[in-house]
């Protein structure tokens, strides 16, 4: 699904954008079938790396914060071989650490790479008997961390390897409450394998496939904040510290309607709390104090009105196709009580970009034929539809909505735009530095490892014809209407 905030971009027919290449170094990778591409910040000394593996060879990059090439390393794949690449972290003697994990996810051999001397040491790491399933796994502080669910508990299991060694934390749910709207109780076993927990990206823009998502967690420094919108009269948030193991819940109330809630959901963003709900007839937010949980800013729409801070038309898209414009608040949220409502958050410098809407994605199969027989004679195939509603807006730091503003694009939007037309690229992977990002990928024509530094702003793809665009978000642009 691509990014939703971006879409303007990749419909603008004229667009230049910042950027510059930064480095390349050539790199063939045989059997694209096997080929990994991991880049990753030393946080601590603001070291770049690359990794790069194919069916026989892992390469290894490192590049300082100036991001002048230091030092390479190849290895041989064979400790590592018919593994996935997981994650990494950074030891204490600055050498890096690779996770490579078997198809079933039930060993994790650990492999450190010495880039001084040449050298790796291997390291194998099976998950005790208690384990279940991983839910996802992050890297924070140049720490590797599994987050896991226990076996016929209500236990989630926090892996953290560093420096070769792991150490387990258990966060038990055993004392809390879960209970949908009607009253009827369940088990956070039962409510997390329904709907999976949805980790979202720190810097990095979170589209609404992702934000619909009812359960969604947050990584902070030692903290990780569960938010679980499974009941329209609240979200239930759950504050695990990784230090201690120790849970802290709190609750917080969606706004009320005077029918039905059908959809609700909530983002979490710079320790505030942010809150959607609606039925075919309201839309509503709301701003909490995530410390506090005094109410910010509180808004009510209903379907006769104009939503006056909007930045763009209501968009309904289906699967990938091209998005239809909605004409009215009515039309929106008769389609957005038919989905689950999402709302995701960007923010950059002062201003936070906004997307409100709802998402739904179903699987559904097609059968094929019968001959004279009655034998299927095609296989079933399985594909997946999806639907989605949505417009944008934007905040400033005091949280007032911002109308009307000639924006430049965003580095994201950039970074976007530059995929859209770039049909060689494959692997590719964003950081997010001090004030930029870098796109890295595998240039699959040139054969090369290339890094760009994308800033906010424009800048002419041709510098031999200088264009200089009005903000993007302002550009005319032709829809399909629904009456």
């Amino acid at each position: 699904m691509k990014k939703l905030f971006l879409l303007f971009l990749l419909l603008c027919k004229s667009v230049s954008f910042s950027q510059t290449i930064l480095n390349s170094v050539p790199l063939n990778l045989s059997e694209r079938s096997y080929t990994q591409l991991l880049n990753m910040e030393d946080v601590k000394t603001h070291d770049l790396y690359l990794f790069a593996s194919d069916n026989t060879n892992l390469k290894i990059f490192k590049y300082n914060k100036s991001l002048f090439l230091t030092q390479q390393f190849t290895d041989s794949i064979k400790f590592a071989k018919d593994r996935n690449l997981l994650g990494y972290s950074i030891g204490e003697d600055q050498n890096p650490l690779l996770y490579w994990s078997t198809k079933n996810y039930s060993n994790i051999r650990i492999i450190k790479y010495n880039l001084n001397n040449g050298t790796t040491k291997s390291l194998n790491f099976d998950f005790p008997s208690n384990h279940d399933y991983i839910v996802t796994i992050f890297q924070k502080n140049n720490v590797f961390y599994v987050l896991a669910k226990e076996k016929l508990q209500p236990h989630l299991l926090l892996y953290k390897f560093e420096n070769g060694n792991c150490e387990i934390k258990m966060f038990d749910f055993s004392p809390f409450t879960f209970q949908n709207g009607a009253g009827k109780n369940f088990s956070f076993s039962l409510l997390i394998l329904r709907y999976p927990i949805q980790k979202m990206e720190e810097d990095l823009y979170n589209p609404l496939d992702k934000t619909a998502s009812l359960n969604k967690m947050y990584v902070l420094d030692n903290h990780i904040l569960l938010t679980l919108d499974y009941n329209t009269k609240k979200t239930h948030v759950f504050d695990l510290n990784m230090e201690t193991a120790e849970i802290q819940e709190k609750t917080f109330n969606f706004p009320a309607a005077a029918g039905t809630i059908k959809t609700a959901n909530s983002f979490y963003s710079d320790k505030k709390l942010f809150q959607i709900a609606a039925n075919k007839d309201t839309f509503l937010f709301d701003i909490k104090d995530f410390n506090s949980g005094e109410t910010l800013k509180s808004i009510a729409v209903s379907k006769n009105d104009t939503i006056t801070f909007k930045n763009s038309p209501f968009f309904f898209q289906t699967n990938d196709m091209k998005p239809q414009e909605l004409k009215t608040t009515a039309r929106f949220l008769k389609s957005l009580a038919d989905l689950g409502a999402g709302i995701s958050i960007l923010k950059n410098k002062k201003n936070s970009f906004i997307t409100f809407g709802g998402f739904v994605e179903y699987r559904d199969y097609y059968y094929g034929g019968y001959n004279a027989d009655e034998i299927l004679y095609e296989p079933p195939t399985e594909y997946s539809q999806s639907k989605m509603v949505y417009f944008e807006s934007m905040m400033d730091e005091k949280y007032n909505f911002i109308k009307n503003v000639q924006s430049e694009p965003m580095a994201l939007d950039n970074i976007s735009y530059f995929l859209s037309i770039s049909k060689n690229i494959v692997l590719q992977n964003i950081l997010k530095l001090d004030g930029y990002y870098i796109l890295s990928y595998y240039d699959n024509s040139s054969k090369q490892y290339v890094m760009r530094r994308f800033t906010d702003g424009y800048i002419n793809l041709d510098p031999g014809n200088p264009i200089r665009n009005k903000s993007l978000f302002s550009q005319p642009f032709s829809f399909e209407k629904i009456k």
